[in-house]
């Protein structure tokens, strides 16, 4: 059987048209979402849900275009716009009785997080960030050699085609890499969810890339303006990353700190994929966060 977050339930729920979210919810309490990365799946937030369910309504969807959520069709950049993710995670909360929400995204998720924040300041009540930076930023410090650690950025901006036949083409191979070389603890994923992830992975090629090519394209349209009208996020944030900022040679606390004044950035010695590695250190922050 596939494996999943123990005391959690599963549902689907429409939150645009032609789209619905697979979503597992646990717990009782102020509500906390929870928005997975690449190349994952809801399950990444198995430890740090069932932590936080002990005190509130904890909701952890597949985004759009990945694992069971919908995933449609490339018809137009905005389709897989963080801007669009954003808007499905409001309208999901919204769906399940929520108008105000606090909201933690890792990789992918966060930069989903990211643009709710911006987009919606007054439903976010509180924003975490787990090893990334906000898009703009990204692009930015991405520099010569160095940003060959990036090269997925790189192929998954290309046009329509190339990308989704060079993955398609050995799938486990091409998301398997990245579940490798980002953990520094293999046994932080058993071979049950390793296994969940490149199933869900390999079964929505075209719009993972999707999700990376605008991440090349309109959210950095979006970032932009956003940089240019002065638009920050307004909500307490805190950020939980690798020392990045070491290997790029670049502020990432600073990077941080243009949107986010109410500021909390700590740098962590485990791998990427912290909520598995370090649940305990993040579901901390989590908390920590919360009572600001």
């Amino acid at each position: 059987m596939a494996p999943v977050i123990p005391g959690f339930t599963r549902r689907r729920v429409d939150v645009a048209d032609g789209v619905a979210l697979s979503v597992a919810v646990g717990g009782t309490g102020s509500p906390v979402v929870l928005l997975h990365g690449f190349p994952q799946t809801h399950l990444m937030w198995r430890h740090v849900a069932t932590d936080l369910a002990a005190d509130h309504t904890v909701i952890c969807p597949d985004l759009r275009g990945y694992g069971d959520s919908d995933k449609p069709a490339e018809t137009d950049p905005g389709v897989y716009s963080k801007r669009t993710m954003a808007a499905d995670v409001v309208a999901l909360a919204a769906a399940l009785g929520h108008d105000r929400f606090a909201l933690a995204g890792h990789d992918r998720g966060a930069l989903v997080a990211v643009r709710a924040g911006l987009d919606h300041p007054d439903v976010i009540t509180h924003l975490a960030a787990l090893d990334v930076l906000p898009t703009l930023d990204t692009w930015d410090v991405l520099h010569g050699t160095s940003a060959a650690v990036a090269f997925h950025l790189y192929l998954m901006a290309q046009p329509p085609g190339l990308p989704e036949a060079m993955i398609a083409a050995s799938p486990d191979a091409f998301f398997g890499h990245f579940l490798d070389i980002w953990t520094q603890d293999p046994a932080a994923i058993p071979g049950d969810v390793r296994e969940a992830y490149l199933a869900a992975s390999r079964n929505a090629v075209p719009s993972i890339v999707a999700d990376y090519r605008a991440s090349a394209g309109i959210d950095v349209d979006h970032d932009t303006a956003d940089r240019r009208c002065g638009n920050t996020l307004r909500m307490p944030v805190a950020v939980l990353q690798q020392d990045w900022g070491a290997a790029l040679a670049y502020d990432a606390a600073g990077r941080w700190k243009a949107w986010a004044s109410d500021l909390q950035h700590t740098t962590v010695t485990c791998g990427h994929f912290m909520a598995e590695e370090a649940p305990s250190t993040v579901s901390a922050m989590l908390r920590a966060l919360l009572s600001r």
